[in-house]
């Protein structure tokens, strides 16, 4: 069974940086895509960032050019630099990893991002 644990979420202020990261343990498939996902209070769970195995990524437009999402494939890790944040930031932020099929089945625990002064 894969297991997705994140690590480093916490408490900023308004134009500060944080840093996520996500180690994957288990049968996780070799080729597996990785990302990141965010769920604030009352909204729906959306995409943040996203890398595949040979390293493409893909950015939701509200956080482009302020983070960065890189991976270690022989740790099985993946990272979120997280730079210029702001209130609308704050939220719990989990660690995905697609199955063979493509589809994101695997899911972290989350960890929360709080912005405010």
């Amino acid at each position: 069974q894969v297991h997705l644990a994140e690590s480093g979420g916490g408490l900023v202020q308004p134009g500060g940086s944080l840093s996520l990261s996500c180690a994957a343990s288990g049968r996780i498939f070799v080729r597996a895509s990785m990302g990141w996902y965010r769920q604030a209070p009352g909204k729906q769970r959306d995409m943040v960032a996203t890398i595949t195995s040979d390293g493409y990524t893909n950015y939701a437009d509200s956080v482009k050019g302020r983070f960065t999402i890189s991976r270690d494939n022989a740790k099985n890790t993946v990272f979120l630099q997280m730079n210029s944040l702001n209130p609308e930031d704050t939220a719990v932020y989990y660690c995905a990893a697609t199955n063979f099929f493509g589809d994101y089945a695997y899911w972290g625990q989350g960890t929360q991002v709080t912005v405010s002064s």
